[in-house]
């Protein structure tokens, strides 16, 4: 049998949609505007005559932009370090949270690792220190500089580790008696039932090493480096846009700085725009993953 919704059931439905109508513009506004400016003639962008339509429309902005080739090996190092960085933080997350799933009596000194990892997790030996040990491990201006320092992702380990723990024991002793393997049990029975889990945990290390930008900005000395997101930072402030953006000056200035700008930046948001209505949901898993246990 279905309720019938009273009056002030209906009108709040009502007032909801047009609050998330209204909010949903809100956000939408600012980057419709960016798109308009980097479809817009020079004069128009400089002088700020452009809203949310382009003024003397034109696609010069993007033309060479792409022609410079330095947005290229900027996304092309943010693909790589979220690719590679996002397996290994997979890996390493459910290699260390498989034994710290199981009791005490099964894995004596589960405790002190536990705790190890809560500690690093709220503690962490500065921004200093942390420049100083990978330019004393000569990681400086290469990829793994900006992946190995957060190959272990606590929080992550954590939300892991209360998954595992939600599976059956049942599973795991008829694994046993068969003959598996910690290593069997963890691949062929553990791993296979936390897809979903898993799914989350990949979206949420891809989406976090595709919007990292400071530690690019800290560990690489050279632009040539930049991940896509360091290499956006620097064209949005940097006052030397030609350079940045490895371009002829009399070139700019026929775009005009605020016009390669706001194509820079409407490029550099076109991937997360395309992935993140597909990936959605996940975040909501995310958000009850491991919220029951402790």
């Amino acid at each position: 049998m279905v309720e019938e919704k009273t009056w002030g059931n209906r009108l709040f439905d009502i007032a909801n949609h047009i609050f998330l109508v209204v909010f949903g513009i809100v956000c939408l506004v600012p980057l419709i505007h960016i798109f308009a400016v980097s479809l817009s003639n020079r004069a128009a962008s400089a002088g700020g005559f452009v809203t949310l339509w382009p003024i003397g429309f034109t696609l010069t902005n993007y033309e060479k932009i792409f022609e410079s080739g330095a947005i290229y090996r900027a996304a092309l190092i943010s693909v790589e370090r979220t690719v590679l960085g996002t397996a290994l933080n997979l890996l390493l997350t459910i290699i260390t949270a498989y034994p710290l799933s199981k009791s005490p009596q099964a894995f004596k000194g589960r405790m002190v690792f536990m705790w190890f990892f809560v500690f690093a997790m709220m503690f962490n030996g500065g921004l200093i220190p942390w420049f100083l040990v990978i330019r004393s491990l000569k990681m400086l201006n290469t990829l793994w500089a900006l992946i190995l320092p957060g190959a272990v992702p606590i929080w992550n380990v954590i939300l892991m580790m209360n998954f595992f723990r939600d599976v059956p024991r049942e599973l795991e002793e008829a694994a046993v008696i068969d003959g598996a393997n910690h290593w069997r049990i963890l691949w062929s029975v553990f791993v296979p039932i936390s897809v979903p889990a898993l799914a989350t945990m990949t979206l949420f290390s891809a989406v976090g090493h595709w919007n990292s930008w400071f530690d690019g900005m800290i560990l690489m000395t050279k632009n040539t480096m930049y991940p896509l997101q360091t290499f956006l930072r620097t064209v949005v402030i940097s006052l030397d846009l030609a350079s940045v953006l490895s371009l002829d000056p009399k070139i700019l200035y026929e775009l005009s700085d605020r016009s390669a700008r706001a194509a820079t930046i409407f490029v550099s948001t076109i991937p997360i725009l395309i992935v993140y209505p597909f990936v959605q949901r996940y975040f909501i898993v995310g958000i009850r993953l491991g919220a029951v246990k402790g």
